[in-house]
């Protein structure tokens, strides 16, 4: 019986180009590189279809690694009937050594050999799970969100590193910064003659910046309403919102990064996915040891988890009396309580969203 051809490809994914390693079967590989523009990809689909008509058929196998570029050479590929599979660069085993020399010829041929071994030996492949069209397109407002409110933080500190370079604390009755009265005050800081130049410039600069960013803040606000009103996610952001601690925006932003909560088995996986589970160090006769978490998660979702968990240690007796608990168990370490109450929340929050999308694809299109 014969054995049908494998294709095997390392594809180092840049912006400008696309540094491939091409091999049949076992064969030594050949290097094969095209632009990273559409023309590009395009020509590299057509080089690996002429090449498996060449040896009388072949299964096509491609990986590259994620990267910010997102997803189009899998979509392109998938369209091409190629198979493909996008890496996790945090789960490719690399010694120092390769850390240390690190290029593209070498990264595209570790990408083959990954690959080759997924085909020829059955190796399981660190592959991310690729989100359709429709949760990418919402991750994009999420995640714009999420980046436009980190610049708001970062505004806000500049001012409060200027205000401390020169001296200058707000007045006793100004409660916070976010009042119109602090804004005030700033404002006549601003306008004060009395101060040098540089300082009135930057601080009018900074305080105009602000108010941009604030009115952007509130315009994709809106926006986050709006999508979790929408047929395919409100079923599931309804039923997260309910949980205490997590509210609308929230809500959103777990909805999307999961996606699809069906691709989780288990609530080990999810603690992991979220980067909330211990590292572990077991080798020989040596007992397996637990470390600090993996920290392998979104830092958006991680934040979110945190901020959730003090509002309901704050308002949900049951999870105060559990924090509580392991507080006394350990005083010295209230990080791990913390930590604690982030996993068995994000594993709350898997099952809420899970049982919600499950009713929503059993009831199907209304």
């Amino acid at each position: 019986m014969s054995v049908m051809n494998v294709i095997c490809v390392g594809c180092d994914s840049h912006e400008k180009t696309l540094v491939n390693k091409i091999a049949v079967n076992r064969e030594a590989p050949e290097q094969f590189n095209v632009s990273g523009r559409r023309s590009g990809r395009q020509k590299l689909i057509a080089v690996l279809k002429r090449k498996a008509q060449e040896i009388g058929g072949a299964r096509i196998v491609l990986a590259y690694e994620a990267s910010s570029q997102g997803f189009i050479l899998y979509d392109e590929l998938k369209a091409a009937g190629i198979e493909c599979y996008v890496l996790a660069p945090t789960k490719i085993a690399r010694s120092h050594q390769q850390k240390l020399n690190k290029s593209d010829k070498k990264d595209d041929k570790c990408l083959l050999d990954i690959v080759r071994s997924h085909v020829l030996a059955g190796t399981e492949l660190p592959a991310v799970w690729v989100p359709d069209r429709q949760t990418r397109d919402d991750r994009e407002t999420v995640r714009t969100r999420d980046d436009v409110s980190d610049k708001q933080r970062v505004l806000k500190t500049q001012i409060q590193m200027l205000l401390k370079r020169w001296g200058i604390e707000k007045p006793g009755e100004l409660h916070g910064t976010r009042s119109k009265a602090y804004r005030q005050w700033l404002k006549a800081l601003a306008e004060d003659r009395t101060r040098g130049t540089g300082f009135r410039t930057i601080l009018s600069s900074l305080i105009r910046q602000l108010e941009f960013v604030e009115r952007e803040l509130e315009q994709l606000d809106q926006a986050i309403v709006e999508l979790g009103e929408q047929p395919h996610l409100k079923p599931i952001v309804d039923a997260l919102d309910a949980e205490t601690g997590v509210g609308r925006l929230g809500a959103v932003t777990y909805a999307t990064e999961v996606g699809d909560f069906g691709r989780f088995r288990r609530r080990q996986q999810i603690g992991a996915y979220w980067g909330l589970t211990p590292s572990s160090n077991e080798s020989g006769n040596i007992q397996d040891r637990k470390g600090h978490i993996t920290r392998h998660g979104s830092p958006r979702v991680t934040r979110l988890l945190c901020q959730s968990h003090w509002v309901r240690v704050k308002h949900d007796p049951h999870e105060r009396e559990v924090y509580q608990r392991l507080v006394a168990r350990n005083p010295k370490r209230k990080k791990i309580a913390v930590v604690a109450g982030m996993r068995r929340l994000s594993v709350r929050l898997w099952h809420v969203g899970r049982q919600a999308q499950l009713r929503m694809r059993n009831l199907g299109p209304q």
